[in-house]
């Protein structure tokens, strides 16, 4: 039986976290699909308690579920992501810097399930897709991720060391100096590599700003962007490393904004 659900309207996707018998589930939809799977979730439960947040949630409201009550949407994405990174790692941490890349990316401090939003950017899943489809020729997200593992970005991007050559370089020799500085050069998996890279470099270097400002030390990257996206979580992490933070990725991070608004009526499972 199921006796609430959680709703993400995000900008691109739909999510719901929903009680069954005392366990939480996940699913999502684009919103193409979207009217099949609110429709399915009606007929399901019925009686269900509905809470909802996010962009699109007023839309979601108005047209299936006018009996729903709002959340905040960073206090519902601080909520989840506090119980979900309970489940992973060292409770103890106390705060952390949450960065939630969906459409676009918002920082945020957050801990026990406290949070304000710090920073962000309009660079995110939305500029994957959207420059990945100019870049690469597809919409596929799967076909995308598959090109960046295969790329080099070094053949697209313009290093340090391209610049200096060997030896006498400022700078580290692999650091970027230009991004897609080499363009024409290089195939389209090496153009999504190259894009990855660009991504990871930037969100990293706000997030680290943003830890020094807030002086914590750990760092928990979330977000539809990175599921099934390996080369992207690696990029997150290796960078996030170089300035002396604790990267986490949360699983199921994706979740933090839906679970967050199921579970704020009362702060627990």
């Amino acid at each position: 039986m199921v006796t609430g659900v959680g709703i993400d309207a995000g900008g691109t996707l739909l999510k719901l976290a929903y009680s069954e018998n005392g366990t939480i589930k996940y699913r999502k939809s684009e919103y193409g699909q979207a009217e099949s799977l609110l429709q399915w979730l009606k007929m399901l439960a019925p009686q269900a308690e509905v809470y909802l947040t996010g962009g699109k949630a007023r839309w979601v409201k108005e047209k299936f579920f006018p009996d729903a009550e709002l959340k905040d949407e960073f206090s519902s994405i601080c909520t989840g992501a506090t119980i979900l990174f309970s489940k992973q790692a060292d409770s103890a941490v106390g705060s952390y810097l949450l960065v939630n890349i969906g459409t676009g990316t918002s920082i945020l401090l957050a801990g026990k399930g406290k949070g304000k939003r710090v920073g962000g950017s309009g660079l995110g899943g939305g500029t994957f897709m959207g420059l990945g489809q100019l870049l690469a020729n597809t919409s596929d997200f799967e076909e995308m991720v598959n090109l960046v593992s295969k790329g080099d970005r070094r053949k697209t991007d313009l290093l340090v060391k391209d610049i200096y050559g060997d030896g006498g370089e400022p700078l580290a020799a692999e650091m970027t100096a230009a991004n897609f500085g080499k363009l024409p050069l290089g195939g389209r998996d090496d153009h999504m590599a190259a894009l990855v890279n660009m991504l990871a470099e930037t969100l990293v270097l706000l997030s680290s700003q943003a830890a020094l400002a807030e002086k914590v030390e750990t760092v928990v990257f979330a977000g539809s962007t990175l599921t099934g996206n390996k080369p992207f979580k690696e990029a997150l992490s290796a960078y996030t490393s170089m300035f002396g933070l604790k990267p986490i990725i949360l699983e199921n991070g994706e979740y933090c904004g839906a679970l967050g608004a199921l579970l704020q009526k009362d702060g627990s499972l």
